[in-house]
């Protein structure tokens, strides 16, 4: 009787992410608000796992409408060479609401970008190692005491998803992604989308 042939079928640890080489690099993807804008903000911080370690290979993306409020987007983010499909990343003129950033080793992130208009907060999508699923989540530049997620949530939740104003138009957000002060991540349903037959 001959030996089981080995398998070589990929385990569930490599094929779970993260996988970034369909978004990263992305050139200038933190330099969300047009070259040499007065307005210009920081919103910074770190994401870190359940014991507080900071996590160097997640990947943040955040989007938000521009200071007037609009949420029309505009090209500008994702232009790419037409012979090599190259991405050029940012022209550095358009405002388009969007950036693409990486942790550092440290866990490091940062985004320069234009305060929101029409609402307090700037959208996030976090990917990071062992999540299936990204997660979302909010960081509000301004602690609006109408808004109805934040009242909806006590002190302390509330409390992970404002950022700190560190200096002037510098804003710290950290990203606990479990554990004591974890992040308050949102869910949205599932399901067919406008337009789904």
């Amino acid at each position: 009787m001959s030996p089981p042939e080995p398998s070589y079928a990929p385990t569930p640890s490599q094929t779970v992410g993260p996988f970034y080489g369909y978004a990263l690099p992305f050139p200038r993807g933190g330099d969300v608000a047009p070259d040499g804008d007065p307005e210009t903000i920081t919103l910074h911080g770190y994401v870190l796992d359940g014991e507080g370690r900071p996590v160097p290979d997640a990947l943040i993306e955040t989007w938000q409408p521009g200071p007037d409020g609009s949420r029309v987007g505009v090209p500008g983010s994702l232009r790419h060479d037409p012979v090599t499909g190259r991405s050029f990343g940012r022209d550095g003129v358009a405002f388009t609401g969007f950036g693409r950033v990486p942790t550092d080793a440290d866990g490091h992130w940062a985004v320069r970008t234009l305060p929101p208009g029409g609402v307090s907060y700037i959208s996030l999508a976090v990917f990071a190692r062992g999540l299936l699923h990204h997660l979302y989540t909010r960081a509000y530049v301004v602690d609006e005491p109408g808004d109805a997620l934040l009242g909806s949530l006590d002190a302390e939740r509330r409390a992970t998803l404002v950022a700190r104003s560190e200096a002037p138009r510098t804003y710290r957000f950290d990203i606990r992604l479990q554990g004591d002060g974890e992040t308050v991540f949102l869910e949205f349903p599932s399901g067919p989308g406008p337009g789904s037959a």
